[in-house]
């Protein structure tokens, strides 16, 4: 069977024909308006499992926040017990740049990290507070707008 002759058209590679186009004009407008929402200051991460392979999955970001260009310190609030001096050491955090601090007398470890991130004198207030309501973490999140810092919340199962 025999198709009639059409003349061919030239076919443009996709991305020169997707170039070619005119971009929509509500596509234009998202691309031209600034970026004005406010960077998130408030992270959780929760790990379950056996508490060593949670500490093997936690020891890398610790690790690149205890390496942060930033000179602030990295201050970890009322860490787990197995988070001791050797694991620091064991995996490869810089302990020159990191605050490990307990609560004292009445204060609790939510009054401490809202209190570091508030001071401004750490990057990044790593806490293990379980269970986080919605209360406390609207203050976690006021008191690191307030120091210029990060909140990092890990819940451990």
């Amino acid at each position: 069977m025999q198709f009639p002759h059409t003349p061919q058209q030239t076919q443009l590679p996709l991305f020169e024909a997707f170039l070619a186009q005119p971009l929509a004009p509500i596509l234009k407008d998202v691309v031209e308006r600034p970026w004005t929402a406010e960077p998130e200051v408030f992270s959780e991460l929760s790990l379950r499992g056996a508490a060593g392979n949670c500490l093997n999955l936690l020891a890398p970001i610790l690790r690149e926040l205890s390496e942060d260009q930033d000179a602030r310190w990295l201050t970890l609030i009322a860490p787990p017990a197995s988070l001791t001096q050797t694991w620091l050491r064991d995996a490869g955090l810089n302990r020159e740049r990191i605050l490990l601090l307990q609560p004292r007398g009445a204060q609790s470890a939510q009054q401490l990290a809202c209190e570091a991130l508030r001071l401004g004198r750490s990057h990044t207030v790593v806490t293990w507070l379980n269970p986080l309501n919605a209360s406390l973490r609207q203050q976690l999140i006021g008191a690191a707008r307030t120091g210029d810092a990060q909140s990092l919340n890990i819940r451990l199962g």
